[in-house]
């Protein structure tokens, strides 16, 4: 520690302040969800609102795992982001597959929870 500085402080204007801690991005409000069987696993990408799209792979999805198991996962882990960013619950509406390997869903937000900013 140079000068006697506190880990986490900055006095490069003379006075000491605490560094802003990085914010946390915010993940778009969820609106769709492309779902899509691939030789190395399920694939995802989350369509936003706000017209940002969130790509990858299902975590702890097996690669032999079934389109509904899929699916429900895939339902899962956007409910969660959508409470833990929006603090809101979702529908997730998954369409009629068009070709084989491939769904889309739409989302739509349930309810806002309880305490929830307003």
């Amino acid at each position: 520690m140079a000068g006697g500085n506190k880990p986490g402080t900055d006095i490069s204007d003379g006075h000491r302040r605490k560094r802003e801690k990085k914010r946390q991005r915010r993940f778009g409000m969820p609106t769709g969800i492309v779902l899509i069987a691939t030789p190395d696993g399920w694939r995802h990408s989350v369509l936003t609102r706000e017209g940002g799209m969130l790509c990858g792979q299902l975590a702890d999805v097996p690669l032999d795992v079934g389109p509904a198991e899929a699916r429900a996962a895939a339902a899962a882990m956007v409910a969660g982001l959508a409470h833990d960013f929006h603090d809101v619950r979702i529908d997730v509406t998954w369409d009629l597959p068009r070709e084989a390997g491939s769904w889309t869903a739409q989302v739509t937000v349930a309810a806002a929870s309880p305490n929830a900013d307003g």
